[in-house]
């Protein structure tokens, strides 16, 4: 007599799709993801109303114009920048003004908490200007090593006073340390600046 041959049961599939799904969920929750840094920037509030818009006139000695032509190429104050460490140098020296140049940001003497009386250049401004067909990347670059000078500064004098750097400090010795190397960065509309000397 022929034996019946037993059928294999069919494999039910129908929790599949849910595991792909639990396991699609789990690599998403546990996987980093590159994300781009940019630099941190807050826009002023807009303008009211019934503001009326101030011109404030800066002195020529207290503004350091740092340049970026078509070409990429750097200039700071009436010097060429070759190099991107000499340009956070200059922008440190012109910031702080060790020797009260009178051809660099004049000093005021303020009060400051922890440290008590200091000459500080409050009213410097860094301004950034680039023409229109600067690289983004050229742009950010010498944005970023302006503002690396004021972190140097900023952790050189925290380092100093509290023998830790800028942002280890609590909040009320960052802003006594903000006090003495404010940020004073201004970003101009960037214009063509090529043809201008055509």
């Amino acid at each position: 007599m022929a034996k019946k041959k037993r059928k294999v049961p069919a494999l039910n599939s129908t929790s599949s799709a849910d595991i792909a799904f639990i396991m699609l969920l789990f690599f998403l929750l546990t996987s980093s993801m590159d994300t781009d840094r940019g630099l941190p920037r807050r826009l002023p509030p807009p303008p009211q109303k019934d503001q009326k818009m101030n011109d404030v006139k800066v002195k020529k000695r207290n503004i350091l114009v740092v340049l970026i032509n078509s070409s990429n190429q750097i200039s700071a104050g009436d010097e060429y920048i070759t190099d991107m460490k000499l340009l956070r140098n200059k922008v440190k020296e012109f910031v702080e003004n060790p020797t009260n140049n009178e051809h660099m940001p004049e000093k005021t003497e303020v009060d400051v908490p922890f440290f008590g009386n200091m000459m500080v250049s409050k009213s410097h401004v860094v301004s950034l200007q680039n023409d229109r067909g600067t690289s983004y990347q050229s742009y950010i670059t010498v944005q970023s090593e302006i503002v690396a000078a004021y972190s140097e500064l900023r952790n050189e004098i925290s380092q100093k006073k509290f023998g830790k750097n800028f942002m280890e400090l609590n909040e009320e010795q960052q802003e006594a340390v903000k006090k003495i190397y404010p940020q004073n960065i201004s970003e101009a509309e960037p214009k063509n600046y090529s043809e201008r000397k055509k």
